[in-house]
């Protein structure tokens, strides 16, 4: 067993993953709560206020003395927002977990939220903001999502917009996080030298939050706006992603799923990087993947492609959905899918940050901890019948979807191309 896991009498759930072998510790706070939790009004206070707990608290005021104290102890700190979680996280030797795990509480429970460095972080925010639209690889994500879902939560970005962040204040964050930051979301995960004592040292600090029921937020709802999305911008790069509706994270159907989306896009022997880069020079970069919510997911490919093949770049990926749907995947090639789904499951597990970050995904998004000797047995169990079925479920003439960046006008020109 790699994962051990507790609930404090507040609802507050521990998950630790011990390695006797490590000396250093991974402390995280992960919470159920991202982008998908917030308002219209309040789109981007997820991810506004990650950047605000690292501002100060009453017993460090200021950010300069939460890093200060960090880099005193030689340790690394971060966080990151999504649409469904959000985490803070420190990584230290291993003396120095229970001081790292004091910085991480104190800044989740007693931020300042000083209204003069929300005013200053403002401009940091709009700068990220602008970052992310003048870079088309990462900006096409949100582009097909908006087609995928519209305007809901899971169709906006998680940055929000410029109007949402100019107009947040102080009460803005109090109002999203003592909406959503209580001990029934939240979750501690410590993987490495976990050491002793650390269930009495989190009562210390967390115990005393109160258990508070929170609201469910709204399920994704599909949205029908049309196959085809274009974001008109000059470049001399295309970029696209076509893909389809698939099942959100418990389906039954979720490793079949995962070992269809590795024979069409990961690594460079997949099925899309030799059609689309080697075999006709179309791109640079190629691949495919599956990305599942608690209630929806998208099998998808995405590509940086030229822009006056651009047209031949999307017949040839649609002609690999097809051809996958269409033909059992053989017996080698499913072989090597399950080599590589496995191979690169292991090797994210090698360090602490990466075995419980697992563990604590799966016990935030799902609500149970997974053992990775369970999730490598289910994937040897795939059969080639099975990978079969999944994509004949998700692959069909009206379910293709597309969403483009470059210097296109016509939406028209790219639904034909989708059969």
């Amino acid at each position: 067993m790699v994962y051990e896991r507790h609930v404090l009498p507040n609802g507050l759930r521990v998950v630790t993953a011990p390695m006797p072998q490590a000396q250093s510790v991974s402390c995280f706070l992960m919470l159920a709560a991202g982008s998908r939790y917030e308002t219209r009004e309040q789109s981007g206070i997820a991810h506004f206020a990650e950047h605000m707990f690292f501002k100060g608290t009453e017993r460090r005021p200021a950010a300069r003395d939460i890093a200060a104290e960090i880099d005193n102890l030689g340790a690394e700190f971060n966080a990151f927002t999504g649409k469904e979680y959000t985490g803070y996280y420190v990584k230290a030797a291993a003396e120095h977990r229970d001081a790292a795990l004091d910085v991480l509480v104190d800044m989740l429970r007693f931020s300042k939220f000083d209204p003069e460095e929300i005013e200053r972080e403002k401009g940091v925010i709009v700068e990220e903001m602008n970052m992310y639209f003048d870079t088309p690889r990462d900006f096409i994500g949100g582009v097909y999502e908006d087609l995928l879902y519209g305007d809901q939560p899971l169709g906006w970005d998680i940055i929000g917009t410029k109007e949402t962040v100019r107009a947040a204040t102080r009460d803005t964050f109090l109002n999203y996080t003592r909406r959503w930051y209580k001990p029934g979301r939240l979750v501690v995960g410590v993987g490495g030298a976990v050491g002793e004592g650390l269930l009495d040292r989190i009562g210390e600090l967390l115990g005393d939050m109160a258990p508070e029921a929170t609201p469910t937020p709204l399920a994704a709802v599909p949205h029908r706006n049309g196959r085809v999305r274009v974001f008109e911008k000059k470049s001399d790069q295309a970029h696209l992603v076509l893909g389809v509706e698939s099942y959100p994270i418990e389906h039954p159907d979720r490793y079949p799923l995962q070992l269809l989306a590795t024979v069409l896009g990961t690594g460079m022997s997949s099925r899309l990087f030799t059609e689309v880069r080697e075999r006709r020079g179309l791109a640079y970069y190629v691949f495919g993947t599956n990305h599942a919510y608690t209630d929806a997911g998208s099998l998808y490919s995405q590509a940086g492609v030229d822009i006056n093949r651009i047209d031949e770049a999307v017949e040839t990926i649609v002609g690999e959905f097809r051809k996958i749907a269409a033909e059992r995947v053989p017996a080698h090639e499913l072989r090597k899918a399950k080599n590589i789904a496995r191979g690169r499951f292991v090797l994210s597990l090698e360090s602490p940050q990466g075995t419980i970050m697992f563990g604590l995904r799966r016990e935030v998004l799902e609500g149970h901890v997974t053992e990775p000797a369970d999730v490598l047995a289910a994937i040897e169990q795939v059969t080639a019948d099975a990978v079969q079925r999944v994509a004949r479920d998700l692959i069909a003439n009206d379910k293709l979807r597309l969403a483009v960046i470059g210097p296109f006008d016509d939406a028209a020109r790219f639904d034909r191309l989708l059969g």
